[in-house]
């Protein structure tokens, strides 16, 4: 049995990729049970129809070990796959307690020193020294790209070939309905040609300012921006969007646990974040053929697209000349079977031997 222990099931982009990681641990045979430190979130009601799921009850990082240690004694299974400082360092310490022998895997899904940048050098130092002082007991050490595991590696102050870069999972989603691509033509409320995308938890992280001033800078007012996703920035950047006067071109979509009819009625896709680990939702937008412009920021875009071979890369934080990008891209011509081809690299059963290797349970 594979356990995959979370904060909750919120609708991120790390929840996202385990959730498709045990359905293909599912097929290839395995077992797999969902432990959170609070059974809420987005994802929840899909995740209880195919997988057991585990509730720690322990809305604090500190009271995970004892709660883990009691799981992991109760139902030992043969791996756990933990996910995102610090409920990784908390993992750790919750195996020791236990005494069981199951493979650890701590997973990081970010760059944690561009994460946490705001928080000051001594979070910094004391988030170094929590990881410093857990993962070299760790049974195994994973990150999505190689940008955030060279940031893993340093700040655990492990060896480099600690680390392995496991790309995230990313499923062909399949071609939406009829009816729902029709009610998301709706939402759009603009021919197809002008349809700019993103999507992604509204908050910080994702920069969506830098792209509100960007959509603002572009020569197309009859282009439209959709928001897809939800957090706490909404009324900041509603009210920015009305300050920029493109209130009435910026539609605020909310979450949506299958996005494919946003990605099908687009026409471009855009990634403002100051930071990722690997952005799923840029291998979601080239398995649809849809063409790309995102920040080039740490980490992954740039692996993605391969240096600009599947899209277009920008600086990070530049509005001006992610608008002339943005402009460009609506226009030039696509090669949407070659975008698809570069999606199917991430394709699940390729992602989940992976792990299934590092864990040795092949």
């Amino acid at each position: 049995m594979i356990s995959l222990l979370l904060p909750d099931l919120r609708g991120g982009g790390a929840e996202r990729v385990m959730v498709d990681l045990a359905r293909e641990f599912g097929r290839l045979g395995h077992t797999v049970e969902f432990v959170l430190m609070q059974a809420t979130g987005d994802f929840l009601p899909e995740v209880q129809r195919d997988f057991e799921i585990v509730d720690l009850a322990s809305p604090r990082t500190r009271k995970v070990p004892t709660a883990l240690a009691r799981y992991l004694r109760n139902r030992r299974p043969d791996a756990l796959i933990a996910n995102m400082w610090p409920l990784t360092s908390a993992a750790v310490v919750g195996k020791a307690l236990s005494q069981q022998r199951c493979c650890l895997l701590l997973v990081e899904h970010n760059t944690l020193t561009q994460q946490y940048a705001a928080w000051g050098a001594l979070h910094t130092l004391l988030l170094s020294a929590s990881m410093a002082g857990t993962y070299r007991f760790a049974d195994r050490i994973a990150a999505v790209s190689e940008g955030s595991a060279t940031d893993t590696a340093r700040l655990a102050r492990v060896a480099s070939d600690r680390v392995t870069v496991l790309h995230n999972p990313i499923p062909q989603r399949p071609m939406p309905s009829p009816e729902a691509r029709a009610f998301v033509d709706a939402m759009w409320a603009c021919p197809p040609g002008q349809r700019i995308l993103t999507v992604g938890s509204l908050k910080d992280q994702k920069n969506h300012p830098l792209l509100l001033h960007a959509f603002a800078a572009m020569a197309r007012p009859d282009a439209r921006l959709m928001l897809l996703g939800q957090g706490d920035n909404e009324a900041a950047l509603r009210a920015l969007a009305s300050d920029l006067g493109i209130a009435d071109r910026v539609i605020f979509a909310g979450f949506h646990p299958d996005p494919s009819p946003f990605y099908a009625t687009a026409d471009l896709f855009v990634l403002s974040s100051d930071y990722e680990g690997l952005p799923t939702v840029l291998i979601e937008a080239l398995s649809f053929g849809l063409p790309v412009v995102s920040t080039d920021c740490p980490s992954g875009p740039a692996e993605i697209l391969e240096g600009g071979r599947f899209g277009r890369l920008v600086p990070v934080g530049g509005a001006h000349v992610l608008a002339r990008a943005m402009e460009g891209a609506l226009v030039a011509p696509v090669d949407r079977e070659a975008l698809i081809r570069r999606a199917a690299d991430f394709a699940p059963e390729i992602a989940a031997r992976k792990y299934l290797d590092l864990l040795g349970l092949t």
